[in-house]
C-alpha cells in the first residue's frame, strides 16, 4: 500500500500531505458546495461505512475493498470515511489519531473523485475546541498532546494544517436517483437533534459552509453532526425537505454493526468488534431496510 511509504513523522510531510488533502475535497469534480455529489455507477460501487475512530487495521481493510492501495490504479469503488479520530482506548494513553487524518489525506489526494472523508462531530470538536469527555478523559486534549508529542516545536504548523483539513470536508455525499423510491440516497454522520431543529438551516446542505456553521450549538454544520434521537417524523420531514429516499448516517452506537433509525435511516457502526460496511451495487435501487439487509462484516 502506498501508504506505508509516506514517513508522516516527518512534519513537512504530514502538513503537505494535509494540504493537499484539503485541496483535493473542495476542488474534486464531485464537489457541490457542502456535499460530494455523484452519479450512479452500475460499474463502480460504493462502500458505506460507519465511525471508524482510529482504526489503521478496519481502515486498510476498507482501502483494500475499494481498490486505493495503487495511486496508478483506478479504485473499485467510491468509499466513505468519517469519524476518524479519537480511539476509545488509545495505548498507553497516548492519542496519535492525528495520524488517520494525514493519511485520509493522502488517499483523498490520490483519488480525489471517490474518497469521501464527511465531517463528523468529534473532528469538529476538535478544531472549534468543545471538549468530548469520554471515561473522564478530554480526548480533545487528548489529541492536541499526541500532535505536540509527535512533531514538538512544529506542532503548531501541523495542528493548522489538520484544522484547514478538517474544515474542508464534506457535510456528505449524495448519490442522486439511488434510493428505491427514485430520489437520491445522503450518506452523513448524523442528522439535527430536534431540540435544535428550530435553529438549524436545512439550505446547509445546498450551499457553502460557513465558519458560522461551525459553531457550537447554534451553527448547522454542528447541529448537523451532533444530533441525536431523531424521530421517524422528524427524519421524514427532512428527507422531504433534501429529497432523500434514504440515509445512511454514523455517529449512534450499533451494537450489531446496524441500527434502522427508521424505515429511511440506517445507522453503520465501522469501530468496534461488530464493524460492518454496506456494499452499494448501482445496478439496483436502494431502500435503508435492504442496505441493512447487505451490510457485511468488516473483519472476521
Amino acid at each position: 500500500m502506498f501508504l506505508h511509504a509516506l514517513d508522516i513523522r516527518d512534519p513537512d510531510v504530514a502538513i503537505d500531505l494535509l494540504t493537499r488533502g484539503a485541496h483535493a475535497n473542495r476542488t474534486a469534480p464531485c464537489r457541490r458546495g457542502s456535499l460530494d455529489v455523484i452519479a450512479p455507477d452500475p460499474a463502480c460501487p460504493l462502500i458505506a461505512t460507519g465511525d471508524l475512530h482510529d482504526s489503521p487495521a478496519r481502515m486498510a481493510r476498507l482501502l483494500e475493498l475499494a481498490g486505493m492501495t495503487d495511486p496508478d490504479q483506478p479504485p473499485a469503488a467510491h468509499l466513505t470515511l468519517h469519524e476518524l479520530i479519537h480511539p476509545p482506548d488509545p495505548p498507553d494513553g497516548i492519542d496519535l489519531s492525528f495520524r488517520a487524518l494525514v493519511r485520509t489525506a493522502a488517499v483523498k489526494a490520490a483519488f480525489p473523485n471517490h474518497l469521501h472523508a464527511l465531517l463528523a462531530n468529534h473532528e469538529l470538536a476538535q478544531i472549534v475546541g468543545a471538549g468530548i469527555i469520554k471515561d473522564g478523559v478530554n480526548v480533545v486534549k487528548l489529541f492536541n498532546d499526541g500532535v505536540k508529542m509527535a512533531y514538538r516545536e512544529r506542532a503548531a504548523d501541523v495542528d493548522a494544517a489538520i484544522r484547514d483539513f478538517v474544515r474542508s470536508m464534506p457535510l456528505g455525499l449524495r448519490i442522486t436517483g439511488a434510493a428505491e423510491d427514485g430520489r437520491d440516497l445522503l450518506c452523513l454522520h448524523s442528522l439535527p437533534d430536534p431540540t435544535l431543529i428550530d435553529r438549524f438551516d436545512p439550505s446547509v446542505l445546498e450551499r457553502d459552509i460557513t465558519e458560522d456553521d461551525y459553531q457550537p450549538r447554534r451553527g448547522s454544520a454542528h447541529i448537523l453532526v451532533w444530533g441525536r434521537e431523531q424521530s421517524p417524523e422528524l427524519i421524514e420531514r427532512l428527507a422531504d425537505r433534501w429529497n432523500v429516499g434514504g440515509f445512511v448516517l454514523g455517529h449512534e452506537k450499533a451494537e450489531r454493526g446496524t441500527l434502522l433509525l427508521s424505515p429511511l435511516a440506517l445507522v453503520l457502526n465501522t469501530d468496534h468488534d461488530g464493524a460492518v460496511y454496506v456494499p452499494v451495487d448501482f445496478s439496483r435501487r436502494w431502500s435503508a431496510t435492504s442496505l441493512q439487509a447487505h451490510a457485511i462484516p468488516l473483519i472476521g
